[in-house]
């Protein structure tokens, strides 16, 4: 598993083997808080494993014991929990927790399952061990499409208000509110995997994500024009591109292409999708960004191009009026039947023995968390170097009290303390406790 192994293969194994779906009422339970720290241990494994190209045994478990459809599962629940019963949560008037962290675990569960989904999916068998849960993978990428779409008409990128929050609630509304925009960009990354697979798989993505409106509309949530400068978001983070690379491609902008490509140019997608005036107006307006310089660092679009032109003087298809059968996606309706008329009530039972932990309770949870979220691992896992927590330069200096946090000067420590005081107290506290 490479130089820096965070769990032994016997270990992966039994955690791999452990994984299970819970119902929403469970959700941020010790048992479910469990399952959430072994899959951040197995997404950290699965990133180092791929960074050292030796073998992804990650992927090869889940695929062996049949795990994915129980992670498709679960992403599909923690979505429905954030939406349906966090803000009923956030609304509780005798719901003032000191400590929002055990929230915010839940809240983060969403973004460490998908991406785990993304490391382990670039590889087709992981797809195809899906089975019919891919439906309601594809189903749940094209939500989060959706909403990237309404970013893009939204002026600008979603950025943390430098203003202090009224409360812990609300902070962590924004927290959760900041996190949606990676997580959807993460989804766009695992539905071009899925194209990959679109001729292989048992069945062909449903026709609406295909729809190149929802692809068309992705550039520019990407790009982003402040006054005298063009920002990209890269790398997890908004960054100011030097006018001579404003003409290369991102690695978000390759994913659109990508995943065009192979909807646009299978034919059994072709077979499946059916090409009326409107869809032919949409797809004709990609022709204006197939310019000479993106096909010369993506040459199998000229493939593309050479499409498009022929659809320009093709006739649009007259709508089916044959029978057709076909599967639909099943996981989000099932949840919502099942907890109809009860997220008030599961929120109440959560306030009450979930999310009101005793003080000594948080300081065995901060221990776990540091054991989990090992210095090392985490260094090795990151895309770049640390970056401040306040100001979002480049960092050199560490937190000497919890060794989480990164600063680069003194005056930013101090004026992010008012924020980060209560978090770097209990995760010192679990340090010692061990």
């Amino acid at each position: 598993m490479g130089d820096l192994e965070l769990l032994l293969p016997g270990e992966a194994d039994v955690l791999v083997r452990g994984l299970r779906s819970f119902p929403l009422l469970d959700m941020g339970s010790e048992g479910w808080n469990q399952q959430h720290e072994n899959l951040e241990k197995l997404n950290m494994q699965a990133i180092l494993d791929a960074t050292a190209s030796q073998g992804e045994p990650i992927q090869e478990l889940l695929v062996t014991h049949g795990k994915i459809p129980t992670l498709v599962g679960e992403l599909i629940a923690v979505e429905m929990w954030k939406q349906k019963v966090f803000p009923v949560l956030c609304k509780l008037e005798d719901f003032k927790p000191q400590n929002t962290f055990p929230i915010y675990m839940v809240v983060h569960h969403e973004a460490s399952i998908i991406n785990l989904l993304e490391t382990v999916f670039f590889h087709k068998e992981v797809c195809e061990s899906a089975e019919d849960t891919v439906l309601d993978l594809v189903d749940y990428c094209h939500r989060k499409l959706t909403l990237l779409v309404a970013r893009s008409g939204h002026g600008g990128p979603p950025e943390e208000d430098e203003f202090q929050y009224n409360t812990p609630m609300k902070e962590l509304q924004k927290q959760a509110e900041l996190m949606e925009f990676e997580i959807a960009l993460k989804a766009l990354s695992v539905l071009r995997y899925i194209t990959d697979c679109v001729d292989r798989a048992v069945v062909s993505p449903p026709a609406h994500a295909a729809s190149s409106k929802s692809m068309q509309c992705l550039h520019p949530v990407c790009w982003f024009l402040s006054p005298g400068k063009l920002q990209q978001f890269e790398g997890g983070r908004w960054q100011t591109v030097a006018p001579s690379e404003q003409q290369k491609m991102s690695k978000l902008d390759g994913q659109v292409w990508i995943a065009l490509y192979n909807l646009l140019l299978s034919p059994e997608a072709r077979a499946r999708y059916c090409l009326t005036s409107f869809a032919k107006g949409q797809l004709l307006k990609l022709r204006a960004f197939l310019t000479d310089i993106l096909l010369d660092q993506l040459p199998n679009l000229a493939d593309l191009q050479g499409f498009l032109a022929q659809l320009a003087l093709a006739e649009p298809q007259p709508p089916k009026k044959d029978l057709v059968f076909e599967q639909i996606p099943e996981i989000w309706e099932r949840l919502e039947r099942e907890n109809k008329g009860k997220w008030k009530a599961i929120a109440k039972h959560q306030l009450r023995h979930v999310f009101s932990p005793s003080e000594q309770d948080l300081r065995l949870q901060a221990r776990r968390w540091a054991e989990t979220y090992r210095l090392d691992v985490l260094e090795a896992v990151a895309p770049e170097r640390p970056r401040c927590a306040y100001c979002g330069a480049e960092a050199s200096k560490r937190c000497s009290r919890c060794q989480n946090e990164w600063y680069c000067c003194r005056e930013c420590q101090v004026k992010h303390w008012e924020k980060h005081g209560k978090v770097c107290v209990l995760a010192a506290q679990g340090d010692r406790a061990k």
